[in-house]
């Protein structure tokens, strides 16, 4: 390892030394690790964050602008004020992102607040200055492909680990303030916004922003989530080791085994017995019913959506049979 090296590992990923100390080859060789996993993770998310500002650009100005349709949250807002105001969106982007970076900055911490200003001023550069073409006339494709897009953007950026719309880090703001959800926050700002919309523009361009709304939150939600949708699932039975089994041989997935008590008759006794517990996809699903019944009929099942993982066997490709 050269000493070009060692000098960034040792400012970057390993603590400080008394005067005199050296570090150990164990110690550079780990925080050598430690450097290409923080410089892959960077690269990756700039690359995430670069699509999602050419995405959300692209449904900017290949669809929403020409028709003056608008989102929900921060751009919605941006997107409206340009509409009345003939204010340049590039410049509404960051003058109303900007008490969101705030906020993020005190809530999530300084490297989201980073991240975030530099993705919305690579927004506003974007939609400033580079020239997309005008894609459709038709509304209903506009308000769909225009949300799409927007919708892909916000996702990506996301995935990169910042956001070009701060409605978000507001509503996690005053969910905890407010004590309310997220969800219900986000509701009642997108309601205003609309109202809004339905007031100074039209109520067919509320009607056909609402539509943009729903493509994009849809289309961000398949972004974070990914393209497999993942299911829990829980299996208490007293043939927990041939289920076990099967998972492992037949289905080739991981599987976690929990100790804990089965309840049952009126006088509530207890008996000791082994929880089973996997991760697998929606699409196997089916067979994985299929094969515990065969097993045990009765066995008790319990299943709960599951947003992503990572590491395990469940992104590995299952055995083949």
């Amino acid at each position: 390892m050269n000493s070009l090296w060692k000098k960034i590992i040792t400012k970057t990923t390993l603590p400080k030394l008394a005067s005199g100390e050296r570090y150990s080859d164990y110690k550079l060789a780990k925080g050598y690790r430690e450097l290409k996993i923080l410089l892959k993770r960077y690269l990756k998310d700039i690359i995430l964050i670069t699509a999602g500002i050419f995405s959300a650009s692209f449904g900017f100005k290949g669809f929403l602008l020409t028709n003056h349709f608008i989102d929900g949250g921060a751009t919605g807002i941006s997107l409206l004020i340009s509409a009345l105001t003939q204010i340049p969106l590039y410049i509404l982007i960051i003058c109303i992102n900007i008490p969101f970076i705030f906020l993020g900055y005190k809530i999530l911490g300084k490297v989201f607040a980073l991240k975030t200003a530099l993705a919305i001023a690579g927004l506003a550069l974007c939609v400033g200055t580079v020239n997309f073409p005008d894609v459709t006339q038709d509304n209903l494709l506009v308000s769909i492909f225009g949300g799409f897009f927007l919708g892909a953007g916000i996702g990506l950026a996301v995935r990169g680990g910042a956001v070009i719309d701060g409605t978000e880090v507001l509503a996690i703001f005053l969910s905890k303030k407010m004590g309310t959800t997220i969800g219900d926050i986000i509701i009642i700002i997108n309601v205003l916004i609309f109202s809004a919309a339905a007031y100074f523009l039209s109520v067919e361009i509320a009607l056909y922003s609402m539509i943009t709304y729903l493509a994009a939150s849809k289309t961000l939600d398949f972004i974070i989530e990914g393209i497999d949708e993942y299911i829990g699932v829980t299996i208490i039975s007293s043939h927990n080791e041939e289920i076990r089994q099967m998972i492992i041989n037949e289905m080739g997935r991981g599987v976690t085994v929990y100790s804990g008590k089965k309840g049952y008759g009126k006088s509530g006794e207890t008996k000791n017995i082994d929880i089973i517990y996997t991760v697998i996809t929606r699409l196997e699903l089916n067979k994985l019913n299929t094969e515990i019944e065969k097993i045990e009929p009765n066995a008790f099942v319990v299943m709960n959506s599951v947003k992503d993982t990572k590491g395990g066997m469940i992104k590995k490709r299952p055995l083949d049979h």
